[in-house]
């Protein structure tokens, strides 16, 4: 035993430096099979250079000879860009980064230490689940973990990024934080392939179980990277439209820049096809509509007919729900709806406005839709609107009939101010639709060489009367219309003006939405 200070500080220095690497050279080959860098590394990508603290470095698993140290995660606290965040990081190295008790009371130190100071929390995930030798205590720490999410949900930012294979108990509380990334070689899955094997007879492979871009387009993961830099740097980039807690604003960035109109705005002018069939991308819209022409999308490997994402108006982080004319037209299905429902319950949560840009002709129709849902998932989408208390601006580009309409930030759901181009058609349904159901009978009676020019007749009529902005602004059902190239200045004075909007708390204890 070390007596003197110098052996006591030589001490000092050899724990650390196993602690840096508890398996030693086993540990490094391991990791060196699989291509991975060390838990350490990931940090250091993910946070500004020299910033992070590590805590718990010295904690081992008590009453075990030799037990390797950390526990198999890294734990600590560091920057990005400058803000505060506390991070976490698996140690695949050792017991495989599964969970034991010492382990468990790491992370919910840190989980505590994020809900103290008010921070983000990222969980930097590549674990094989519950340590089955640890038995119960494993499955207790589990929950324990779980249990402190509630004090961290809509009052911090919570990022999971699962890399490697993720299973069991590993896939909870990532799928209960704000955002969940991956890497295209990640997977998740409660239960793999042969135990499925075993008890369901089922043949499946690790790919279709739970490849990254599978289970994105399940829903299940908000961002699939091409590799572990590209999924940290998503990681920076989403924290830096996020306020550090719900109790402050998020950042300002570059405010008041091109005050005037410029060339790009006046390509929106004549973006928006002349037929009403004919599709474009809608991204091409946003891109013109936003600061820097940045946009930061959410989501996009799963219900790709909505688009949500972020952006910032005039410095100031917005969250974008925009339909996506592509594919299915834009219509709105029970994938687009669970999409929508949880980025908007996103920012509501952390206070950033949201901007609606809509063309859409509506809910998608068919049995499949009925079957997996529509209705209770689409209750959701108009649930959270109604409930969102954040400031809201609707622009009509285009198509917005029916529940589409409604659901796409409609004054009567709570938008503070809509906005739609000439281009905009506001109507129950499309001029089609419509006239299969008014005229059927009208052209029923006419003469069948004459029903063509008659229909096109009756399209061309409700097109020019019906399904037009100009009744929805007569009747105050939006509060103008713009010229397509203003629209960036008039997202600028609307939000302007709504900066201050408050919204009255009720007594109730929560909403309850349809789940």
């Amino acid at each position: 035993m070390p007596e003197t200070t110098a052996d006591k500080l030589a001490e000092l220095r050899r724990r650390l430096a196993d602690a840096q690497e508890p398996t030693g050279d086993v540990g490094r080959a391991k990791r060196a099979a699989k291509g991975i860098p060390s838990p350490r590394e990931r940090i250091a990508t993910l946070l500004d250079p020299g910033s992070f603290i590590e805590t718990g470095a010295l904690v081992r698993q008590p009453g075990v000879a030799d037990a390797p140290y950390g526990d198999g995660v890294v734990t600590g606290r560091g920057t990005v860009e400058g803000r505060p965040v506390v991070v976490i990081a698996h140690d695949q190295t050792v017991y495989g980064g599964s969970v034991g008790e010492m382990f468990g009371r790491k992370v919910a130190a840190a989980m505590d230490m994020a809900a103290d100071i008010d921070v983000p929390f990222v969980a930097i995930n590549d674990s094989g689940g519950a340590r089955i030798q640890d038995a119960v205590t494993s499955i207790a720490w589990y929950a324990a973990m779980s249990r402190r999410q509630l004090r961290l949900s809509g009052v911090v930012p919570q990022i999971s990024i699962m890399l490697g294979k993720c299973a069991a108990g590993a896939v909870y509380a990532p799928i209960n934080t704000d955002v969940l990334i991956a890497t295209e070689s990640a997977y998740m899955f409660v239960t793999g392939p042969d135990v499925i094997r075993e008890t369901t007879g089922e043949e499946v492979t690790l790919e279709e179980l739970g490849g990254a871009y599978n289970q994105a387009q399940n829903g299940n993961i908000h961002h699939v990277a091409k590799d572990e830099a590209a999924a940290f740097a998503w990681a920076r980039e989403y924290l830096s439209y996020m306020p550090t807690s719900c109790f402050e604003p998020a950042p300002v960035v570059n405010p008041g820049l091109e005050p005037e109109i410029t060339e790009h705005d006046r390509k929106l002018d004549t973006l928006i096809p002349d037929s009403d069939r004919q599709g474009y991308d809608m991204h091409d819209v946003l891109l013109r509509i936003f600061d820097d022409g940045a946009f930061h999308e959410m989501g996009g490997s799963t219900a790709q007919n909505l688009i949500t994402g972020f952006a910032r108006v005039d410095g100031r982080s917005v969250g974008v729900v925009a339909n996506q004319p592509l594919v299915s037209s834009g219509a709105i299905d029970a994938r687009a709806s669970d999409k929508a429902a949880h980025f908007i319950r996103l920012c509501d949560a952390f206070s950033l406005p949201l901007i609606f840009v809509v063309d859409t002709p509506g809910v998608l129709p068919g049995v499949e839709e009925e079957k997996i849902g529509v209705i209770k998932r689409g209750g959701r989408f108009f649930y959270a609107v109604v409930e969102a208390t954040v400031p809201i601006v609707t622009v009509v580009v285009r198509k917005a009939y029916g529940g589409g309409y409604a659901v796409m930030g409609c004054k009567q759901l709570g938008a503070d101010v809509n906005l739609a181009w000439p281009t905009a058609r506001i109507a129950v349904m499309g001029a089609e639709a419509a006239v299969g159901l008014m005229g059927r009978r009208q052209l029923a009676a006419a003469p069948e060489d004459q029903r063509p020019q008659m229909r096109q007749q009756m399209i061309d009529f409700y097109n020019a009367a019906v399904a037009t902005p100009w009744t929805a602004a007569e009747r105050g059902y939006i509060d103008a219309v713009i010229q397509p190239s203003n629209t960036r200045l008039e997202l600028r004075k609307a939000l302007r003006m709504l900066r201050d909007k408050q919204a009255p708390h009720g007594p109730r204890k929560h909403h309850l939405m349809p789940l």
